[in-house]
């Protein structure tokens, strides 16, 4: 299975006469970072909830809102009243400077933001259990969301890996052509600068072995099919985060491209290079947004 970097999860539910709302939303990232909107009622659960976020979505960056709003009439109210006296002061400030007068300043205050507030200091431990549970119900759909994105993207990245596979085929096509072409450019050099009849036969044959032997890319051949099918395998594991192994296996995949193309000294093997290069990079940035 591959899970997306991004998703969205939302969960609701009624706890104790109060509506708790839990919306996430996930990001690509490299680290598990969070960044947390919470009421009043909870910022001493924070810890709590990052636990619980860090335990089911592995990595991203991470926004969390959770709304809680009080239902029904006949609750608890509160006055800040340190807050009241803060707005006052600075109404008095602009009605003075203004020269107005500071009728109805009471109602005006009561409409302050959270001046008056229902009474919600304390959760229970019952009623916490109850939050978790939405929490938790939240990170599945967003986890679910993951999943989706990423069945997706299996075909994709799939895709540009098997197409850097039937590039390197037909590299290999060319190869035997690559070699004579080589030896045929390097022997007419050779008889241009210093005449055919005083080139030596079998120190040149010596010489050719030599150069063609660093020219050749047998080893890369093999290795970037050997890296191609590990990607192969590695991609349909049942692993929660593979974005990094993938991106690593990339890496070593980019070396043995980057090397093909040094060593191709042919026109046409260097285009094919190039295809290559454009696949993988599509698959890099593909990668990126696996978790």
């Amino acid at each position: 299975m591959l899970y997306s970097m991004t998703g969205f999860g939302r969960a609701e539910s009624m706890v104790n006469g109060r509506l708790v709302i839990v919306e996430l939303k996930a990001l690509n990232g490299k680290q598990f970072e969070v960044m947390t909107k919470l009421p009043p009622i909870l910022r001493s659960y924070e810890l709590d909830i990052r636990n619980i976020l860090n335990g089911v979505l592995l990595r991203g960056n991470i926004d969390l809102t959770v709304i809680v709003k009080q239902q029904g009439s006949g609750k608890p109210m509160v006055v800040n009243t340190d807050l009241a006296l803060f707005y006052y002061e600075g109404m008095k400030q602009i009605a003075d400077k203004i020269g107005i007068t500071q009728d109805n300043v009471i109602s005006t205050l009561m409409r302050m933001p959270e001046v008056v507030a229902p009474d919600q200091d304390m959760v229970s431990e019952e009623d916490w259990e109850s939050i978790k549970k939405i929490i938790n119900i939240a990170a599945a759909q967003l986890m679910e969301h993951r999943l989706q994105e990423g069945s997706a993207m299996l075909k994709d990245i799939t895709l540009r890996i098997t197409n850097i596979e039937q590039y390197m085929e037909k590299v290999i096509l060319l190869e035997g052509e690559r070699m004579e072409r080589i030896r045929t450019k390097l022997g007419q050099w050779l008889a241009d600068m210093v005449g055919k009849d005083k080139v030596d036969a079998n120190r040149f044959e010596q010489e050719m072995i030599y150069y063609l032997e660093r020219l050749d890319f047998t080893e890369e051949k093999t290795r970037l099919k050997q890296h191609c099918h590990y990607f192969h395998e590695s991609i349909i594991v049942n692993d929660n985060a593979i974005g990094r192994k993938l991106n690593f296996i990339l890496q070593e995949i980019g070396r043995e491209v980057n090397t093909l193309g040094s060593k191709a000294n042919h026109a046409e093997i260097q285009q094919i290079v190039i295809n290559m290069k454009d696949e993988l990079e599509k698959a890099k940035e593909l990668v990126l947004n696996i978790l």
